[in-house]
């Protein structure tokens, strides 16, 4: 299925997972060359509407009459909805590509989960589902795999209006025999197929508040129906009991949203963050505090609205977005070719997942410094380069300008000078001014050598030399620079080219030139 494209524009590319009525894959965007997220779902293995409408047609035009009311609902904690509709037998839903970590997936790698961590979760819950029951619309479906931490610690909810289309009636089967929904965490008025509302996400709040303090759902067994009995009638074990550990006024919390009646939870999803501020961390409170690293859910209390990360790490440490699964080592030849049919078709961004995924393939079956490898780097980098992902494009370069300075001969120093030049490039993006002024005078001395053959080059450093001085304010440096440039640009270019132009506009501007 891998290359199937949806509605002519969405080409599938991996798939992250897959249940009883649909699939969900990563894609790319071919019209916006982007990476998209893509849920398809199988009407035909749904329960068919019980409300008088026509079957499987009646479900695809609620489908996306549901999905055009939850994309209008504003808020950072919601994934954007790009695109809905049907494509053969499929519904299908076009989500933004969120990095990170599903909160199931995040659980099992912290075990125990910090109970900071679940009250930083849920607090953030509380803010999505606040905003989301105010349209009003009802989530019906809050689970971990409903939930992303990203990087920096925020949490982002998937699937907003999509279980409001299957749950026309909860307590019937689908096609395959599954209950609509997911048992673990359906509030009792939910399994009995009575009206939902607010409070029937705020009991699926507290199972997943639950699962987090204590690595487990609190109601479990061997079929669904004795799932959904168990939250019909039996209390839940209190939290403490497992976890001493955990604030009594938080297992309080678990235990008042866990409730039977819904009159007897809390009113709304405001009340329950005002019951989990005075758990929350915050800098004020400890100061010199800071999140521990990549996918800490108390990073945006401990600090609110900082870049993610604060300081860059070294490009090598950078983690890229997850690429596809990387191909067979047969199928590297026919990577290549696939790469470049989408460079020539302009697809950037698909073509840097393809590279990035093949490396490790050919590497291991020709060798890091085979030459099939190091064109593959090279074209990596370059693409990386033409896609403006800098700083995944810096650790490349720079192995490529090391791999070519221990090798001798006039053509590696070529080489690595050449790498080294387009690292510096990478650097001036970055915003990384002082040190690509440092690489920029340490190459210029080389590349004036080269003169004879590529004047163009020099003159270019120079430029850029120019420009970094005047972002890093040393004014005089930089008139001076640009005022010699000019002389010279003029001599090669003649006065007229843009090259030349660009930079008497510059000095014009910096009020040493007139005319």
């Amino acid at each position: 299925m891998n290359g199937r494209v949806v509605a002519d524009r969405y080409e599938l590319a991996t798939l992250l997972g897959q249940g009883g009525m649909g699939q969900v894959w990563t894609a790319y965007d071919r019209r916006l060359d982007r990476r998209v997220a893509v849920k398809l779902l199988r009407p035909d293995r749904m329960a068919i509407p019980s409300d008088g409408g026509d079957g499987v047609d009646d479900l695809r035009r609620r489908f996306v009459r549901e999905c055009r009311v939850t994309a209008q609902v504003d808020h950072r904690g919601l994934v954007t909805v790009h695109d809905a509709g049907s494509d053969g037998d499929d519904l299908y839903l076009i989500m933004q590509y969120v990095e990170g970590a599903d909160l199931a997936d995040h659980l099992a790698e912290h075990d125990p989960y910090p109970w900071q961590w679940a009250v930083c979760v849920a607090a953030q819950l509380c803010a999505v589902l606040s905003a989301v029951h105010a349209v009003p619309i009802v989530h019906r479906d809050l689970k971990p795999r409903n939930v992303m931490i990203r990087p920096d610690g925020s949490v982002t909810v998937l699937d907003l209006g999509v279980a409001a289309v299957l749950d026309t009636d909860t307590t019937r089967l689908t096609h395959t025999g599954s209950p609509i929904g997911s048992p673990a965490y359906m509030a009792p008025e939910q399994a009995m197929g009575g009206a939902v509302g607010p409070y029937t996400d705020l009991y699926a709040l507290g199972v997943l508040m639950h699962e987090l303090l204590i690595g487990d759902v609190p109601f479990v067994g061997s079929t669904a129906l004795g799932v959904l009995h168990r939250h019909l009638y039996e209390p839940p074990v209190p939290v403490r009991q497992a976890r001493p550990e955990v604030p009594e006024a938080l297992e309080t919390l678990v235990l008042r949203l866990l409730a039977k009646d819904p009159q007897h939870r809390p009113a709304d999803a405001q009340e329950v963050y005002q019951a989990l501020v005075p758990l929350l961390p915050y800098a004020a409170a400890a100061p010199g505090v800071a999140a521990t690293g990549p996918m800490d859910p108390t990073r945006p209390f401990l600090r609110p609205h900082a870049p993610w990360p604060d300081r860059p790490g070294p490009p090598s440490a950078a983690v890229p977005s997850a690429p596809p699964a990387a191909p067979a080592r047969s199928d590297v030849a026919a990577a290549v070719d696939e790469v470049k049919r989408l460079l020539d078709q302009g697809w950037i961004t698909q073509a840097v997942d393809i590279l990035g995924a093949i490396l490790p393939s050919a590497a291991a079956e020709h060798g890091e410094l085979s030459p099939v490898v190091r064109s593959l780097r090279k074209q990596y980098a370059v693409t990386l380069m033409d896609d403006g992902q800098y700083r995944r494009a810096l650790p490349e370069l720079r192995r490529l300008a090391d791999e070519y300075a221990a090798e001798s001969g006039p053509e590696a120093l070529r080489n690595s000078l050449q790498f080294r030049y387009e690292a510096a490039q990478c650097l001036e993006q970055l915003g990384e001014a002082a040190q690509a002024l440092v690489e920029y005078r340490t190459l210029l001395p080389y590349f004036e050598q080269y003169a004879a053959t590529d004047p163009a080059t020099p003159l270019e450093i120079r430029r850029r030399t120019g420009h970094l001085l005047l972002s890093l304010g040393d004014r005089p440096a930089a008139h001076d620079m640009l005022a010699r440039l000019l002389f010279d640009a003029e001599r090669l270019h003649g006065p007229h080219h843009p090259f030349p132009e660009e930079i008497r506009r510059t000095l014009h501007w910096l009020g040493q030139v007139r005319g």
